[in-house]
């Protein structure tokens, strides 16, 4: 199940925070990295500071952005504070640990940590089905990079170690990919611009606010179907309409 989840860095501006990142990893049992549009590629630096974990930065994969480093994921947790302007489904890191080795038995999840001094873009954190927040010292809730992923790693190790100790009691849920929702949110909206209910060049917030809906709803790959299903025929009953008024 490990193999399944990886390690989304975002922005990274000092290659040793990498190398740091890659020991915190080891150490857990993760050894799947993914950096998304780093500032610098991994140096002579970041592999002194990977103390051991070499073999981690060797395969890490490199991508100028965050959506296909998460394409084919089925769960998404993105690090960060609690106070955004749009509220979005958080986790503790303890939950974070135990839902993602649940479903790494389905499909690849990935945990996102943003740049060092801004952390992830809204933009970033709306591709994500949860955030998950450390509950840090308010007086001084300073965590640098590796000290974040570290404790993410350990919650995903512990819970890894107590699934192994149960038996499956039952069938887990599928779910689509990042992938497969980021297709159906663009039919949403062209269906949406279609009947009229947004304006295509002025969307607002409508489409921000139903990400948020089916981000917090998590529909399951049947229910998935079913809402791509019904866009579908929304389109086709529109399509109709509009013949029948041309005769």
């Amino acid at each position: 199940m490990l193999e399944q989840i990886r390690i989304v860095l975002v922005g990274t501006s000092h290659t040793g925070n990498i190398g740091s990142v890659a020991r915190a990893m080891k150490t857990m049992g993760l050894s799947n990295l993914y950096l998304v549009a780093p500032k610098e590629q991994p140096d002579g630096q970041a592999y002194a500071l990977a103390a051991g974990a070499s073999d981690i930065l060797a395969k890490a994969k490199i991508f100028d952005s965050l959506a296909p480093a998460i394409a084919d994921c089925g769960l998404v947790v993105g690090s960060s504070a609690r106070s955004r302007t749009l509220s979005w489904p958080m986790l503790e890191p303890r939950e974070c640990g135990i839902k993602s080795v649940t479903e790494a038995k389905q499909h690849p999840v990935a945990l996102v940590f943003g740049r060092e001094s801004s952390g992830l873009s809204n933009e970033e954190l709306q591709l994500c089905n949860y955030h998950v927040c450390i509950n840090a010292n308010p007086e001084y809730s300073s965590l640098n990079l590796a000290m974040a992923v570290q404790l993410v790693c350990y919650e995903v190790r512990m819970a890894w170690l107590a699934q192994g100790e149960q038996s499956k009691t039952e069938d887990e849920a599928s779910y689509p990919s990042n992938a497969q929702m980021e297709s159906f949110y663009q039919h949403l909206e062209q269906t949406l611009d279609d009947t009229g209910f947004i304006i295509k060049q002025h969307p607002g917030v409508v489409m921000t606010k139903l990400k948020r809906l089916f981000n917090r709803a998590r529909p399951e790959e049947a229910e998935y179907n079913i809402l791509r299903g019904i866009l579908t025929s929304v389109q086709r009953f529109g399509s109709a309409a509009t013949r029948l008024k041309e005769k």
